[in-house]
């Protein structure tokens, strides 16, 4: 399953939010599918959310419709739910950039390869917003509650060797060796016997399941009216974008 918009680095548009989450549908429905590997076409694994999709801007507090815009608000938490809840043991194949909601999508995979070319940040906060689409839920049970307090309020960057010695990815590779090692890795995998996979990643899931205490797109959209975001936002796109 590869994200194919090289052009903006893999920004998750909402179209494309939409499409990974049929994507994860239609995994489900072929049970010949026993792994699948999750990859960025071009120079980087995913940018995050696409911020200059057009349909972001309905996400605006005074955008109209209650209920259109915490739908879309809501959409990449049903994004990473998709993935994380397939059948299939997903393998995420991690190189150049994983911003954002690019990370949520990768915590939301089984095991995570990484690039030693690859680095990580979570702007959100610097966004003046949340970090949602059940990130924090994600990064707690993956890399622990003080690491995650820590790396979604400083927004700081971190690479790949920081990233494994959290425990955030399982295996560091040299540049360009991401995609190989993924794929090596899922055939390790599929060549196990089906069923004790199966229940393997189930039983992890329970295990590791931490029940949600806060409603992501409900906290999106409030951040969104607030005039102290408002400003974030706005300096945060004039670094970016110069506008």
């Amino acid at each position: 399953m590869t994200l194919a918009r090289p052009e903006r680095l893999n920004a998750l548009s909402t179209a494309a939010l939409e499409e990974l989450v049929a994507a994860a549908g239609a995994i489900d429905a072929a049970p010949e599918v026993r792994v699948v590997v999750v990859a960025g076409e071009g120079r980087s694994f995913c940018a995050g959310y696409d911020l200059n999709d057009a349909p972001a801007a309905r996400l605006a507090p005074d955008a109209g419709d209650w209920e259109e815009r915490r739908r879309l608000a809501d959409l990449g938490r049903r994004m990473a739910d998709a993935v994380e809840g397939v059948r299939a043991v997903t393998v995420a194949a991690l190189h150049g950039h994983v911003v954002g909601g690019g990370v949520v999508l990768a915590a939301a995979c089984d095991l995570r390869v990484a690039g030693a070319d690859t680095t990580f940040s979570i702007p959100e906060v610097d966004l003046g917003i949340p970090l949602g689409w059940g990130g924090v839920a994600r990064l707690v049970r993956e890399i622990g509650p003080a690491r995650t307090r820590e790396l979604v309020m400083t927004c700081r960057p971190f690479d790949s060797a920081e990233a494994h010695a959290m425990g955030l990815v399982n295996r560091v590779v040299p540049a360009g060796d991401h995609g190989d090692a993924a794929r090596e890795l899922a055939a390790t995998i599929a060549g196990k016997p089906p069923l004790p996979v199966t229940v393997t990643k189930q039983q992890v899931a329970a295990a590791a399941a931490t029940p949600p205490a806060y409603a992501d797109a409900d906290g999106l959209l409030a951040a969104l009216a607030s005039p102290e975001s408002q400003a974030a936002a706005a300096e945060y796109r004039r670094k970016l974008f110069g506008n």
